[in-house]
């Protein structure tokens, strides 16, 4: 019988069965029910005879119903299985369980977790504590040891992450915890891929008092993941990977999505038989390929198949321009040789008609170029310099290349990044006495710094800037003596960039140098492409607030609380605070993505121990517990059974001659039936929409902000609460959650006990809809703080206020607002936490107003000032958020003015008393009172 899949829990109880001819014998002598009759008396007494009565045996049919009704009730107790699965080895002291929830393992979460469930049980079954860890959370998560429930709530409350894994940091933890745990049972469900410093990791999990081993990977590895994305001259370049252990052919399409998440472009990639790489192009209209947000892989539900893309990704349009018309016969001296080779593989290049400047400069600014290039350009046109001075302002690049031209034109400060000095300098020649000069290191404020400056470039001619006070911040790259060889400036939304030799290898060796097309590349990138804004890379970059994130599914959604700020420069990790996708706002964008060119896809292979190891599948469980049933069908004969009972004595023609009795006596068999066979009774679900986003948002205490409209504003404001969340939590028992942006003119403001809003006279004036909203949440006890920020422009020569002050005054305007006073010296507010006698954030000097106390007199013997509830306002000009605010790794990102450490220190203290004021009310007020209470109470 081994071909049946069945098994028993408790076979032994199977030995009841022997019982049955027993209960067979003991039915055949019960004798049913005497069934009264009516007969005529006198018939009755004639028939009066003294004989023996034998009792009737019960009808084969009920005899073999209650025999089949008692075999299921001891099959029930033998506890069957449908399907059984064989018990995995959980033995030992413990079981340390270790599952990679990285983005490999999406696809297919359910499966691992459902294996992990039947360890758990397993485990929970004898007793055996245990420790569940995951490899893609942070290193310091609670990992037990747990009980089984406890373990599985821990299992269940998981998700996978868009990250890599992070195998040595948590198996090394795990080993920790196993080292006193003799002969414990170690489950590794992987995700089949290998890592770096997977060996290290798996020598120190299962060096520490492992008995036995439990090891689970994919069947197969067949994700395929986009690695690449290149806006190349004639397409979009994509290049998709998988693993080795995949070699039948494949296809996969690959789409490339808008802003808006709308399909605008497809392209076929082809995975010849055992190839790891497989290429494809995207051949759409220049202008089409810069409306690519993403690229995603069809049919893969996991981070690894979408690449988002920036303004990086974006391929620039760059005009050339020259007063030389370019000399077929010698192409090297043309002064656009080397120009056009360096930026031909990433920018589309066009070109003016002819070298007349006073037409070409027109003709090139009417085809939107977000780069101009001028190779030894002197003086530019009176009637097209304005023009080109406006696209400058409006966003564009101008790289100018020095020559004669040049030297001789004198200067054009609006033009230039630089002033020059008159003609050129000679390095080397024979009326010299200086030698060519080698390039230095580049300065660390300008683009290249993170390029290493090459060793084979000399330079023999240039123009010299004139020596002043900017110099130093305008230059990019440096000679060995200090003269600069690179200037830039912005100017405007523009730039300017100015190479101070020329275009061509007369002057240097630096355009036939591998360094200058990494210049160029990187002068593009800093570029405005078609008045897109872009985000500033480098050591000079500030952190980017999290935009639009990469789930673990692929999909883009916001980014989840454990976000952080990411600074952007080549080669950022991905890592849980900062998972890849979008970094920075609407008018500019840092993609992170997962995966690089370079990246490849290896199996993970099973490490070599000296344990038993058990090989198990990522598979859902099959089994079929059948007790549950074969109860219910036994419920269901008993049933049958008392019908048979009342059926035989009688008792149905008593309910024919009464039907209502009968229909109800029927009516409640069935309502018990029904009951013994529904397994799982309906609940109503009174859940409401929304209902999750409440719960998330009144979960932990949250410091919201209001959304101005203004990129800059806003991110500050996140940076700066989240700032001030650290310090509560380092300084208090308040454990807030993270920043709330609120739209005050949608979203509900009464889960938020405080909301910061920094007043910009730059951001939308808010509706009136949008303000009665807030006159609302402050009469139903909110508080609104307001930054005004101008405390050192806070009037202006005509004695006027600012326009931070004056928009605050046109929003106070529609508003209820209270009697106000500065904070006096007595004040809850100075005393709620720490003792302060002044509110200093970024700037200093602005008093913080509050409330009036309705008895600001006769106050002498009081510490504190009177007054029930919190101020529903309070107003400010010392810029809070801009002292509070921080980057990824705690650093601040705005000085203070004056520049005084301290200042900040008494800035964060004053953001906690504003929160334990929140929280406490006048907590402090009230202490005045136990004096009083203590001596009536005679203490």
């Amino acid at each position: 019988m081994s071909w049946l899949p069945l098994s028993f829990g408790a076979p032994m109880v199977l030995w009841g069965l022997i019982a049955l001819p027993v209960i067979w014998w003991l039915l055949r002598l019960t004798p049913p029910k005497p069934q009264a009759e009516v007969f005529p008396p006198l018939k009755i007494l004639a028939r009066v005879l003294s004989r023996e009565e034998t009792p009737q045996q019960s009808p084969w049919w009920l005899t073999l119903l209650r025999l089949i009704l008692a075999a299921l009730v001891i099959a029930a107790l033998a506890d069957p299985v449908w399907n059984p699965r064989e018990a995995l080895p959980t033995k030992g002291s413990a079981l340390a369980l270790v599952i990679d929830n990285d983005w490999a393992s999406a696809p297919d979460w359910d499966k691992r977790v459902a294996t992990a469930e039947r360890l758990i049980t397993d485990a929970g079954k004898k007793g055996v504590p245990v420790i569940i860890a995951f490899t893609s959370e942070k290193p310091n998560a609670e990992i037990g040891p747990f009980d089984a429930t406890a373990a599985l709530d821990h299992l269940r409350a998981a998700k996978p992450r868009p990250i890599p894994t992070d195998r040595p940091a948590i198996y090394a933890r795990v080993a920790q915890k196993l080292s006193g745990m003799p002969d414990a049972s170690v489950a590794v469900l992987a995700d089949g891929l290998a890592a770096k410093g997977d060996r290290e990791a798996f020598d120190s999990l299962l060096s520490k008092n492992a008995a036995n081993v439990v090891w689970a990977v994919p069947d197969r590895l067949d994700a395929l993941v986009l690695a690449d994305a290149q806006n190349e001259v004639d397409g979009f370049a994509l290049t998709a990977i998988r693993a080795p252990g995949d070699v039948a052919p494949r296809q996969v399409t690959a789409g490339a999505f808008d802003e808006k998440g709308r399909r605008i472009a497809d392209a076929t990639l082809n995975f010849a038989a055992g190839a790891t790489t497989a290429t494809g192009t995207m051949k759409v209209p220049f202008e089409l390929r810069n409306d690519f947000s993403s690229i995603a892989l069809d049919g893969e539900r996991q981070a690894g198949a979408v690449r988002v893309l920036d303004d990086s990704a974006k391929r620039r349009r760059v005009g050339l321009l020259s007063q030389i018309d370019a000399d077929q016969a010698q192409p090297l001296l043309s002064p656009l040789f080397y120009i056009r080779r360096a930026l031909s593989p990433f920018a589309d290049l066009i070109d003016p008609s002819g070298a007349d400047l006073a037409k070409s400069i027109p003709q090139l600014l009417e085809r939107k170029p977000a780069m101009i290039v001028m190779a030894d350009v002197g003086t530019i046109p009176p009637e097209t310099r304005q023009k080109l001075i406006d696209w400058v302002d409006n966003g564009g690049t101008l790289v100018r290349f020095a020559g004669s031209r040049l030297a001789a034109a004198g200067n054009d400060d609006e033009l230039l990044p630089v002033h020059l000095r008159t003609g050129e300098r000679s390095l080397g020649g024979a009326l010299s006495w200086t030698t060519p000069q080698p390039l230095s290191d580049f300065p660390r404020t300008g683009p290249f710094a993170d390029l290493a400056p090459p060793k084979d470039v000399t330079v023999s001619r240039q123009v010299l800037a004139e020596p002043g006070p900017d110099i130093v911040e305008r230059t990019w790259a440096n000679l060995a003596d200090g003269t600069p060889l690179v200037t830039g400036l912005k100017k405007g939304k523009g730039m300017l960039v100015l190479f101070h030799v020329t275009a061509e290898a007369t002057w240097s060796s630096l355009p036939i140098s591998g360094s200058f097309v990494e210049m160029l590349r990187r002068i593009v990138q800093l570029s405005r492409n078609q008045g897109a804004a872009t985000v500033e890379t480098g050591p000079s970059a500030t952190a980017l607030a999290p935009y639009r994130m990469i789930a673990a599914d692929g999909a883009l959604v916001p980014p989840p609380s454990d976000a952080r700020p990411l600074l952007p420069s080549p080669g950022q990790p991905v890592t849980i605070e900062n998972p890849p996708g979008l970094y920075g706002s609407q008018t500019g964008v840092f993609a992170h993505n997962l995966l690089n060119a370079k990246s490849t896809l290896a199996p993970l292979q099973r490490p070599q121990i000296g344990v038993p190891v058990t090989t198990v599948r990522y598979a859902f469980d099959q089994s079929r517990h059948l007790k549950g049933s074969l109860i219910a069908a036994a419920i269901v004969l008993m049933v049958l059974d008392t019908l048979a009972v009342f059926w035989i004595g009688g008792a149905m023609a008593r309910f024919r001659r009464r039907p209502a009795a009968g229909a109800t006596a029927a009516a409640l068999l069935i309502a018990l039936a029904a009951l013994a066979v529904q397994p799982n009774p309906a609940k109503a679900d009174d859940s409401k929409p929304g209902d999750e986003a409440a719960i998330e948002a009144i979960d932990k205490t949250r410091i919201a902000y209001v959304l101005t409209g203004v990129p800059k504003d806003d991110s500050i404001s996140r940076a700066g609460i989240e700032g001030l969340n650290r310090f509560l939590i380092e300084k208090t028992a308040l454990d807030p959650g993270p920043p709330a942006g609120v739209d005050i003119g949608k979203d509900e403001l009464s889960f938020y006990p405080l909301i910061y809003w920094p007043i910009d006279p730059a951001a939308p004036m808010p509706s009136q809809a949008a303000i009665a909203r807030i006159d609302a949440y402050m009469n139903q006890g909110g508080t609104v703080l307001f930054d005004t920020r101008d405390q050192f422009s806070s009037s202006i020569d005509d004695g006027s206020a600012s326009p931070a002050t004056g928009r605050l005054r046109d929003i106070l305007g529609n508003l209820n607002v209270p009697p106000l006073e500065p904070v006096p010296p007595d004040h809850v507010l100075t005393k709620t936490f720490y003792i302060l006698p002044e509110f200093p954030g970024r700037f200093t000097g602005s008093p913080l107003w509050v409330e009036a106390s309705p008895d600001t007199s006769g106050s002498e013997s009081r510490p504190v000032r009177a007054g029930d509830g919190v101020s529903p306002i309070l107003i400010t000009a010392n810029d809070f958020a801009g002292a509070w605010a921080i980057d990824a790794n705690g650093n601040p990102l705005l000085p203070t003015v004056p520049d005084d450490p301290m200042q900040r220190v008494y800035a964060l203290r004053a953001g906690v008393n504003i929160m334990m004021y929140m929280l406490t009310g006048n907590y402090k007020s009230d202490q005045v009172h136990i004096p009083a209470l203590l001596e009536r109470l005679g203490q």
